[in-house]
């Protein structure tokens, strides 16, 4: 399995990308912005991942998905952590945006991450067509956080 930073051309992944967020130009409001990481393996893309600076010491995963015919098979937990490794040294928060879903939220979830907050109507604000996951509709952005260092402070 290799990990690599995709510099150029990253709407050739669009496919992918559009697992995780089902609108094109939602994707491009960070895409180039963020920084953009394949999972390969055996010559073959399984799983992208796209990570934005909020500021603060907060960084974002706009978007991580993993191809289906390779879901649950640990990719999208590796992907989670090759980007703490490379970026706990410079960031003290990991954080992502999701839809309310039976899906998303465990997943998150057993990769150590908690509930944040939560930003009202955000699917229904902005995008064109209701998105459904398990049947049911997203409303709800709810934002996961996940420590990536502890802040060490001294006692005088």
């Amino acid at each position: 399995m290799e990990i690599t930073e995709l510099r150029d051309n990253k709407k050739q992944y669009l496919e992918l990308l559009l697992l995780a967020d089902e609108q094109e130009d939602m994707i491009d409001r960070y895409l180039e912005k963020g920084k953009m990481y394949i999972l390969t393996e055996e010559n073959a893309v399984k799983a992208e991942c796209v990570v934005t600076d909020e500021g603060g010491g907060v960084l974002e995963i706009k978007n991580i998905a993993v191809k289906p015919e390779f879901q649950g098979k640990g990719y999208g937990k590796a992907m989670i952590s090759f980007i703490e490794e490379k970026y706990r040294e410079n960031f003290s928060i990991l954080q992502a945006g999701t839809g309310d879903s039976p899906l998303t939220i465990p997943f998150y979830e057993n990769c150590g991450f908690s509930r944040s907050h939560i930003i009202k109507d955000f699917f229904v604000d902005n995008y064109e067509k209701p998105i459904f996951e398990c049947g049911v509709r997203l409303r709800d952005m709810v934002y996961l956080r996940k420590k990536l260092r502890v802040e060490i402070h001294s006692v005088e």
